[in-house]
């Protein structure tokens, strides 16, 4: 039985009714082919955006600690020309970015017409881990998908497109990553005491998810909930995800001018 992506917007989703293991039944090496067919196309397409420099995509990654978003960016880039992209994470916010609205920074980091970016987390921190760990009140947090949901149809109406996409692990393989990470020297920067404390919040952070996809999944900016437990299979749906993106906005090459032809010396 086939697994959605999607859950039609005004539905509840829920994310213990999405298997993070699913794959379609694929193996890797199948995966990991169609993957890279995907990437090459993306570069045709993401070049094509660039010139014509009317439209721009963001990708959003969202996900509990260790669900790949970190990979999921470098499997993209391999296949974009850098001058067609731009890459944001969304760390604890500054002085400075505390002294404004939370959309301020977001806001700031949208990629301009022609480019596509891609948000390494986002403004759906502001939802979810302020509320997890009480930094704001409810009266505040709850606020926020309403505006949230302005902001994303503001910015579609200036022909932003949203690909928005939750990579969705099982609390067993976050605890197998967390393990390798603790091992391995060359990863073991990324983990912190929070890290830790946050895996024993692990039932709120998912109540959290549940309620900000549900209240924030709309037509404009719907959410894809990708299983993420094997990392082949999350490449290959958020590879998928963008080339049909793109596919659809089928950028065009500005019109040539043949006069041009005439001035060349």
């Amino acid at each position: 039985m086939n697994q959605p992506l999607t859950v039609p917007a005004g539905h509840d989703i829920r994310l213990a009714d999405f298997d993070p293991g699913y794959c379609e039944g694929l193996d890797r090496e199948a995966a990991v082919v169609e993957t890279q067919q995907h990437c090459e196309k993306l570069d045709e397409l993401a070049y094509r955006l660039f010139a014509e420099a009317k439209r721009a995509v963001v990708v959003v990654l969202q996900g509990i600690d260790t669900s790949g978003k970190d990979g999921t960016i470098r499997m993209v880039a391999s296949g974009v020309s850098p001058q067609c992209l731009d890459v944001k994470s969304f760390k604890a916010p500054s002085a400075l970015e505390l002294s404004h609205d939370f959309l301020w920074r977001v806001h700031t980091a949208v990629p301009a017409h022609g480019r596509i970016g891609i948000f390494n987390r986002s403004h759906y921190e502001d939802v979810v881990v302020v509320r997890v760990r009480k930094l704001v009140p409810k009266d505040v947090w709850k606020e926020r998908y309403a505006q949230i949901n302005a902001f994303e149809k503001l910015l579609h109406a200036g022909n932003l497109t949203f690909v928005k996409c939750f990579l969705h692990i099982s609390r067993e393989e976050q605890r197998q990553r967390l393990e390798d990470r603790l091992r391995d020297p060359k990863k073991q920067w990324k983990l912190g005491p929070a890290d830790l404390d946050d895996r024993r919040l692990w039932d709120d952070y998912q109540k959290a998810y549940d309620d900000a996809l549900t209240q924030c999944n709309t037509e404009h900016a719907p959410w894809h909930v990708v299983p993420a437990d094997k990392k082949w299979y999350r490449n290959l749906v958020v590879a998928r995800l963008i080339r049909a993106t793109l596919k659809r906005l089928d950028p065009q090459f500005p019109p040539f001018d043949s006069t041009l032809l005439s001035k060349l010396d």
